[in-house]
């Protein structure tokens, strides 16, 4: 892998961290939500942050 690749990683770690880091109780309140969510609709989420995700990158670079 290339370094910033490796570093993106890491970004993306940190990112996850400062939630429940900040705001455990916050955390907590979405984590459950998120359980009571049906597939689909988590699927939906994940594509809809995925295209958002890449949409990003396409505009930075």
């Amino acid at each position: 892998m290339s370094e910033e690749w490796l570093i993106a990683m890491g970004l993306v770690l940190v990112l996850e961290g400062l939630i429940p880091t900040l705001a455990p109780k916050a955390w907590k309140k979405i984590v459950m939500e998120m359980s009571m969510k049906t597939d689909s609709q988590l699927r939906i989420t994940g594509l809809v942050l995925m295209m958002v995700g890449l949409g990003w990158i396409f505009v930075i670079s």
